[in-house]
């Protein structure tokens, strides 16, 4: 099937449509209709075929690619959502709620404003929407979001000093948990792998396979080897990225410790979790963030 990747937001999720006739090429605004009704978004991928089975039901076509007026009525939009960020602050203000404002957003036919907030818990809103509807004069929803969805609107930077995945590129939250920060030798300090939103980071996802694959050839600290110079010992230290393995081994009744490749040593990896050198009250904390993980879920902010 002949699809283009669409998308609405930057590192927004990516949705196909039929590009039908139109000559689209990477970088275009279309205009498109999605279960929000009439949007206008952005060509992030040129037409190319992919299998039925990745694509649901049923396409949508392009309307059209994006003339000059479009492009005033989106940059118009966008002014906009600025004034009715700073009203709908107002009111909450005013009614006195107990959250926080992230973002404002118009559907491109201006038939709804959407409200995104961050609270602790339920929001009785009913009264803010009455008073928001009356100024705005259409359809108004307010959608609450969690944590991770916050940061990926207001973006920021990264304790690597680089700009949040989740802002740039990341288009979809992936699962993130202790597992894949023990599997790279990290600190399982909380406050050492997690991100500017309070989670995991979610780039502990980016390399978790190379540390799995790299793992499997390593013996683990402690465990016992036989080296290629017909030495037995035991592992002190492993160096996963560059594959290097220090080991304690008797030489002429003292111990030395010697370092070997792992392609060097003989050993029956032994299939165990690696040990967590925490604390009681860090491991709580990292069990508590695991589970907010698993509560949260995969991103609220994309519904086209």
């Amino acid at each position: 099937m002949r699809v283009i990747g669409v998308r609405f937001r930057t590192a927004g999720k990516v949705y196909f449509f039929d590009p039908l006739k139109f000559q689209i090429k990477r970088g275009d605004h279309v205009i498109v209709e999605t279960a929000r009704g009439v949007e206008y978004g952005t060509v992030v991928s040129a037409p190319r075929d992919v299998d039925d089975d990745k694509v649901v039901q049923p396409l949508k076509p392009v309307l059209r690619i994006a003339n000059e007026r479009d492009d005033k009525q989106e940059a118009d939009n966008k002014i906009k959502e600025k004034e009715a960020f700073k009203i709908c602050l107002e009111k909450i203000q005013k009614h006195g709620l107990e959250m926080k404002l992230i973002d404002a957003e118009y559907t491109f036919d201006n038939n709804k404003v959407l409200f995104y907030f961050t609270a602790d818990g339920r929001i009785d809103f009913r009264e803010l929407v009455k008073d928001l509807a009356s100024v705005f004069k259409t359809r108004i929803e307010l959608r609450q979001i969690g944590v991770r969805d916050e940061t990926k609107i207001l973006g920021g930077i990264g304790i690597c000093g680089r700009p949040l995945c989740c802002h740039t590129h990341l288009s979809e939250f992936v699962p993130v948990s202790i597992k894949m920060a023990k599997e790279q030798n990290l600190s399982l300090n909380p406050t050492k792998i997690s991100g500017v939103c309070g989670r995991l980071m979610c780039c502990l996802k980016h390399e978790e396979e190379t540390y799995e694959e790299l793992n499997r050839r390593l013996p683990n600290t402690g465990d016992y080897v036989t080296t290629d110079d017909g030495f037995k010992g035991e592992v002190c230290a492993v160096n996963v990225l560059r594959q290097l393995v220090k080991v304690i081994v008797d030489v002429n009744d003292e111990k030395e410790i010697r370092e070997y490749r792992a392609e060097q040593l003989k050993f029956k990896r032994k299939h165990k979790n690696k040990k967590m050198d925490v604390d009681d009250k860090e491991l709580k904390e990292l069990e508590k963030l695991e589970r907010k993980e698993k509560q949260e879920g995969k991103s609220k902010l994309d519904d086209n």
